[in-house]
């Protein structure tokens, strides 16, 4: 685009598909040491482009293997025009100069993991860059969805979160993890979708070195927030009953995400693959 920022935009662009690189790597080695005599699962890797403007990424989904029933691990690095629904929401967020000029960059990595066991909490984790000629901005964190909770796999999650967030400030947990319990809740069911994490949006100190450092000290956190979970659940014994309350689980999350999900919204309303967009999606889930 040549246009400022050109090599911080290249760096958080280099950094999230490394990261995306780096968690596929680790889950199809979970799915080698996984339970049970299938075939371990693979990702299948699909570039994407948007249907308008410029730029794309690639779409990993791992289905149906040992211990994911279904993975999409994300990355991202697009640029163009906002459509002019998402050039009022932002201007209405207060994004400078956004409602003169609706040129935007934007690249990031989102992750959404469904296991076989619903004793193994389903998770979701994105980090990303966001630029317009007025302003840029980090987001992201990360939140775990189990369907049926374990206090020790939450205090642990929670715990590697806040280890992620301390040492750039220590209101940054506390501040987080309130915005996670708000943004990931359901009003029309009146619950959250799961036990939280963190979450933020906007990140802009005027210090793009330190908050790029935040940001990927979160995405680094995550494997191991998630993977001991992950170990210590995928062979554990389950009834109907079990998989019958995780896909009930899986139903809260298809409302959120459908309803409500600000990430969802965007990549509809920019013309990215709607495949990439709705990859979050369980593969399978019931209502009653």
């Amino acid at each position: 685009m040549g246009c400022p920022m050109d090599n911080q935009r290249r760096q958080a662009a280099a950094w999230f598909r490394e990261l995306r690189d780096r968690i596929t790597f680790a889950f199809e080695a979970l799915e080698d040491r996984g339970p049970g005599d299938a075939p371990e699962g693979r990702f299948v890797v699909t570039p994407t482009e948007r249907a308008n403007d410029g730029g794309g990424g690639l779409m990993s989904v791992m289905r149906d293997g040992r211990v994911f029933e279904k993975v999409g691990v994300n990355w991202s690095e697009v640029h163009g025009t906002l459509s002019p629904a998402a050039q009022k929401s932002m201007a209405a967020r207060g994004v400078p100069g956004i409602a003169d000029d609706p040129r935007f960059w934007a690249s990031g990595i989102s992750l959404v993991a469904h296991m076989q066991n619903p004793h193994a909490p389903a998770v979701h984790m994105n980090t990303r860059m966001f630029w317009t000629p007025g302003a840029w901005w980090f987001g992201g964190g990360a939140d775990l969805n189990p369907c049926i909770e374990y206090a020790d796999d939450t205090a642990h999650f929670h715990a590697t979160m806040r280890a992620a967030c301390d040492p750039f400030d220590p209101e940054y947990y506390p501040r987080f993890k309130t915005w996670a319990d708000e943004y990931f809740f359901i009003p029309h069911r009146g619950r959250a979708r799961g036990v939280g994490g963190i979450f933020y949006d906007d990140l802009n100190t005027q210090d793009w070195d330190a908050d790029f450092a935040f940001t990927r000290s979160v995405g680094e956190a995550f494997l191991p927030a998630f993977l001991p979970l992950a170990d210590a659940h995928m062979a554990q014994p389950f009834t109907n009953e079990d998989k019958d309350q995780q896909l009930i689980h899986r139903g809260l999350y298809a409302e959120y995400n459908l309803v409500y999900d600000r990430g969802t919204k965007f990549g509809l309303e920019t013309g990215h693959n709607a495949d990439a967009v709705l990859m979050s999606l369980p593969p399978m889930a019931k209502w009653v």
